[in-house]
């Protein structure tokens, strides 16, 4: 079109709108290509293409779809920089910042995820999501009662809000609100009777109170409806502990691991049954996994293996 434009005008084209156009051109199908390889699984071509795209064109959306893509990947710093610059782009948007807010959860960066879900609330304060993604950052802050006082708004505005509520719910258990935790908790099993999550926290509580064949009959429960859940054989596992079932109980931390060969609480909680039945080395191997895979889970060792007689994480593991 250019040519013959500028062939019967007797006008050159102008190389810098052609330039343009070109560029429009191969930004669309560099977008193009790169959303149609996300849904083909080919993260590590999307990426690419989304890259040229935005190297031609700043586009919102194609800023999204490529942090979706790291996010898939694991890359969460390129992710987190990239919705940072989404949220300088259009401060308004308050998607972006809930993305940004899981994103810092999973970096375990909770003072930023509760900066980033605090701005999605003061953009739309009756945004269910928001408010529940900003408890969870006060969960993880340890701020239980700003914790429950977010979650509770995020339930009335979204009753059905079944995370909300066994977030809730975990929350009221770490302060032996175990009544108000158990509201939670049936309302779930209201909804749906199998909720894992639920009927587990449910056996932590019954724990709590002495009811430990109720506790036993629902993690028991939970292995036979799915043989894949690691939490149900090592809380099975922990009560079997406090039982002073340990044979029985380190062969259900056996399957935990088996499960999750990475499962760190698993390794701490074997140790710790294996140094209780006498197997001292055992115990030590396990610690030491444990700690390789989680270095936090040193506070365990020192809190449960120094019950024990002679023992404690640092002798154990002679440091």
């Amino acid at each position: 079109m250019g040519f013959f434009t500028s062939f019967f005008s007797g006008k050159p084209a102008d190389p810098e709108e052609e330039k343009q156009k070109n560029n429009r051109k191969n930004f669309e199908i560099f977008k193009y290509d790169g959303m149609r390889a996300q849904r083909m699984g080919r993260a590590d071509y999307a990426v690419k293409c989304f890259t040229e795209a935005l190297a031609l064109q700043e586009d919102f959306e194609t800023m999204g779809y490529l942090a979706q893509v790291y996010i898939q990947c694991n890359n969460l710093d390129e992710a987190r920089q990239l919705l940072e610059k989404m949220v300088r782009t259009e401060p308004e948007h308050a998607a972006t910042y809930l993305i940004l807010a899981n994103v810092c959860y999973m970096q375990e960066d909770y003072a930023a995820m509760a900066e980033a879900a605090r701005s999605a609330v003061a953009i739309d304060e009756s945004n269910a999501m928001a408010h529940y993604l900003l408890g969870k950052a006060d969960n993880g802050q340890d701020n239980g009662i700003m914790c429950i006082a977010h979650l509770t708004k995020a339930i009335v505005l979204k009753d059905d809000f079944t995370e909300a509520r066994l977030l809730r719910a975990e929350a009221l258990t770490k302060m032996r609100q175990y009544k108000e935790a158990m509201e939670d908790i049936d309302a779930i099993l209201t909804q749906d009777p199998d909720d894992e999550s639920a009927v587990l926290l449910r056996g932590k509580i019954k724990e709590a109170t002495g009811e430990e064949a109720e506790a036993e009959a629902g993690y028991l429960r939970i292995t036979a409806l799915n043989p894949f859940n690691e939490q149900a054989f090592l809380y099975l596992g922990q009560l079997y502990i406090a039982q002073k079932k340990l044979p029985e109980a380190i062969a259900l931390f056996d399957e935990a691991i088996e499960l999750n060969p990475d499962f760190a609480q698993a390794y701490h909680e074997r140790g710790r049954a294996k140094l209780l039945n006498g197997d001292k080395e055992g115990a030590t191997e396990d610690m030491k996994r444990g700690l390789e895979l989680d270095p936090k889970e040193i506070q365990g060792f020192n809190g449960q293996y120094g019950n024990h007689p002679g023992a404690s994480a640092t002798n154990i593991l002679g440091l």
